[in-house]
C-alpha cells in the first residue's frame, strides 16, 4: 500500500473450517474456496507474498465480478502467469495444516466470534492487534480510502476499543472488474 508505506501479508481464513457447514448447499461453495486457499499456500511457498495477492485477486475477480464458481485453479493461475502446477494443491489435504495455523493466528488476535476480513497492525508499543472489518459495500475514493485506513488503525490501536457495527442497508457494488 504505497500511500501509507505498509507491507501486506495475505493470510487465509477458511469458512469451511470456521463455520463447518453441515448443509451440502452451504458446504459446496466453502469447500471450493477452501481448496483455492490450498493453491494459494502452494503459491506462497514457491513464489512469495506478492504472488499470493496476484492469485487471490484473480480468484476474487472470477468469484465476485464474474459470478463464476466453476473455474479451475489451473485456468486462474494461467490467467495471471503463474505455474499451473500449483493447481495440484487444490486437492492436497496436507496444505490444511498451514491454512489452519495461519487462520488461528488471526482469530487469536481478533476473537472467534468474528468473520472476515481480519486486519492486524502493530500498536505504538509494537504489539500486534487486530479487528474484524472494515466491511464496505463499495470502494471509496483514494482520499476516503486513506481516511478509512487511518481511522481503522487508530481504532485498532486504542486500548479497550471493542466494536462498531451498523446494519447493512445496501448490497455490495463491486464496480469495474480490476
Amino acid at each position: 500500500m504505497p500511500a501509507r508505506d505498509i507491507d501486506v501479508t495475505w493470510q487465509p481464513i477458511s469458512l469451511l473450517f470456521k463455520n463447518e457447514p453441515a448443509d451440502p448447499d452451504r458446504r459446496a461453495p466453502v469447500t471450493f474456496t477452501h481448496n483455492l486457499l490450498r493453491v494459494l499456500e502452494s503459491v506462497r511457498e514457491a513464489e512469495g507474498e506478492l504472488a499470493v495477492q496476484q492469485v487471490y485477486w484473480e480468484f476474487g475477480r472470477r468469484i465476485h465480478h464474474d459470478k463464476n464458481r466453476s473455474f479451475t485453479a489451473t485456468e486462474a493461475l494461467a490467467a495471471v502467469g503463474f505455474d499451473t502446477a500449483h493447481a495440484a494443491a487444490f486437492d492436497d489435504e496436507s496444505r490444511d495444516v498451514e491454512i489452519r495455523r495461519r487462520m488461528d493466528r488471526g482469530i487469536a488476535l481478533a476473537g472467534n466470534d468474528v468473520g472476515t476480513p481480519i486486519i492486524a497492525v502493530d500498536d505504538e508499543d509494537g504489539n500486534r492487534v487486530a479487528l474484524f472489518g472494515p466491511v464496505i459495500t463499495r470502494v471509496p475514493s483514494t482520499e476516503l480510502s486513506l481516511r478509512l485506513w487511518d481511522g481503522f488503525v487508530f481504532m485498532a490501536t486504542v486500548p479497550g476499543f471493542w466494536e462498531l457495527k451498523r446494519s447493512r442497508t445496501e448490497r455490495p457494488e463491486l464496480g469495474e472488474r480490476p
